[in-house]
């Protein structure tokens, strides 16, 4: 039978069991150290292992390992018998699966394949380590270790550390449905944002009277100066939810959020204001691509990008980055300004380009695929 060493004395133990974490997110001071705690479920010897309590947290490119120890007893079980697994817990409670060992039978599935190894750190750790985070990454995950017929689980949650905006289409608001809003938030570099996502960022103070889809299906919307347009002055500020809508015949906004670059956001520097079609090759010609609306986000975000000029981006919308709010610049408060989407072909504006950087894996990918094509077998050998 697998057993949890109890680091703890028994009350401690049932007091992180039953009770919620005092933060949802780990201190500035915490990021990066690894957090396990074995707790005791009942007097008859069964266990779970919970660990990292609260969240890990880490951004887009970044490493980061998912905590998993275990224990069994007798000491003498032979470790090519202990199977470890680990799932990502997706929509509805299904589970994805990520990685398993047997021995040293290993196996990493779909787009974790490269990512993904074992820790390794000594003799009960079933820690994996997920390099080149991506934002589909961000979610919970399940480590299960298995000896024979008896077996243990826990669960972490993998946070990113990012920025919420909100994002409609050229044809106006409310025009998307679940799934296309999920498309919407990919095409621009990013992914529907999560309810505690949504959440932290208005607790920075994000405030927006449009309701918008997140990624569990429902539709919410954040009000942090609450006025009659947004659903009542008299009341509190908050996060307003309309609940679970129908993914396919209901139509909002969207929410959606994006992490730190594997590149570099820029305003290309021009002796005249270009239209759309301009814009595009303008950045194609330096050497880089049109920005998209999440990465502007992002650059402003991370790159603390600041720039009062309004350029093109992506999809047809026209922008421009502020950290430090002044005159003539658009308001009192920092933000992304967004000043809808001009016609292409007569509005003249400047334009934001995005370059990859050199050794990001996306660059290498593309430059693989160039010179040369490889062909993958996967082994159909089960663990």
């Amino acid at each position: 039978m697998l057993h949890v060493k109890l680091w703890w004395l028994a009350s401690l133990s049932a007091m992180l069991l039953f009770s919620p974490p005092t933060t949802p997110y780990p201190a500035a001071s915490d990021k990066g150290r690894r957090k396990v705690v074995h707790v005791l479920e009942d007097d008859t010897g069964a266990v779970i292992v919970q660990t990292a309590p609260g969240k890990v947290v880490t951004h887009r490119g970044g490493t980061i390992t998912l905590p998993c120890r275990f224990h069994h007893e007798p000491e003498n079980v032979d470790p090519a018998r202990i199977r470890i697994k680990w799932t990502k817990v997706t929509d509805a409670f299904q589970f994805e699966d990520v990685f398993v060992a047997l021995g040293r039978q290993q196996r990493v599935f779909g787009p974790y394949r490269g990512r993904v190894a074992l820790e390794q750190a000594g003799p009960g750790d079933a820690s994996v380590i997920i390099h080149n985070i991506t934002l589909q990454d961000y979610g919970r995950y399940e480590c299960e270790v298995t000896n024979d017929m008896e077996d243990d689980t826990g669960f972490v949650s993998l946070d990113l550390e990012g920025v919420v905006f909100p994002y409609y289409l050229r044809l106006g608001r409310y025009k998307l449905n679940y799934h296309e809003a999920e498309e919407a938030c990919k095409q621009q570099d990013a992914i529907l944002a999560s309810h505690s996502q949504l959440h932290k960022a208005w607790l920075e103070g994000l405030d927006w009277c449009n309701a918008g889809w997140l990624e569990d299906g429902s539709v919410q919307y954040p009000i942090a100066h609450p006025r009659d347009q947004c659903g009542r002055k008299d009341t509190p500020a908050g996060v307003r939810n309309y609940g679970y809508r129908h993914k396919e015949d209901e139509r909002y906004d969207a929410f959606c959020f994006t992490s730190k670059l594997n590149g570099q956001v820029y305003f290309l520097k021009r002796f005249k204001k270009v239209n759309y079609p301009e814009a595009l090759k303008a950045c194609q010609h330096d050497g880089s691509a049109m920005a998209k609306v999440g990465q502007l986000y992002a650059a402003w975000k991370f790159q603390l990008l600041d720039r009062c000029e309004a350029g093109w981006v992506e999809d047809g919308s026209v922008r421009y980055p502020i950290v430090n709010p002044r005159a003539r610049c658009g308001g009192s408060e920092p933000g992304v300004r967004n000043l809808g989407f001009p016609d292409k072909k007569f509005r003249l504006y400047g334009v934001y380009c995005f370059r990859k950087n050199s050794d990001s894996p996306e660059a290498q990918t593309t430059q693989a695929s160039i010179r040369t094509t490889t062909k993958f077998t996967n082994s159909t050998r089960s663990i």
